[in-house]
């Protein structure tokens, strides 16, 4: 198999993949080889590098290198762990909230304008609610403000 990048005579850029050289040029020549964006027939390759294995000399690591412990990288952290200052701060806020505060899920809106009428004890509540209800809590003064997180028992 060979990957070439191609590109039409509208400028589009794409990759595809065909068996060997032989096979790309035969589809060409027949207009099978058209442009995944526009459709247009008119392909060419594009430049593109070589991808090149090093030899296996080079892919072998000294064994100076394998006696040195490895340095933890950035991939090798938790993905739970909050890489960004940002991230961090997010993390904090959802914390803050989820022991703050009532999780009443999808009765959110139902939830939110029971408590702004007193039919339900005030208290800080989150939840799920689609933009119409949303949006209608806010026009009857009802104070909702979206989260930036998912709530923890819809995360995977």
């Amino acid at each position: 198999m060979i990957q070439y990048s191609l590109k039409c005579s509208e400028g589009h850029q794409f990759d595809s993949w065909f068996q060997n050289a032989g096979a790309y040029d035969k589809l060409r020549q027949v207009g099978m080889v058209t442009c995944a964006v526009c459709g247009s027939a008119k392909v060419e390759k594009a430049i593109m590098a070589p991808r090149v294995r090093p030899s296996r000399s080079a892919a072998t690591p000294q064994i100076e290198e394998a006696v040195q412990p490895a340095q933890p990288t950035v991939s090798e952290t938790p993905l739970s762990t909050p890489a960004s200052p940002a991230e961090q701060a997010l993390a904090e806020l959802k914390k803050q909230v989820e022991e703050n505060s009532d999780y009443v899920g999808k009765k959110f809106a139902e939830e939110a304008r029971a408590i702004q009428t007193g039919d339900a004890p005030d208290r800080a509540i989150y939840g799920e609610a689609n933009a119409e209800e949303a949006k209608s809590l806010i026009e009857d003064g009802v104070p909702v403000l979206p989260l930036p997180f998912r709530p923890g028992r819809k995360s995977n």
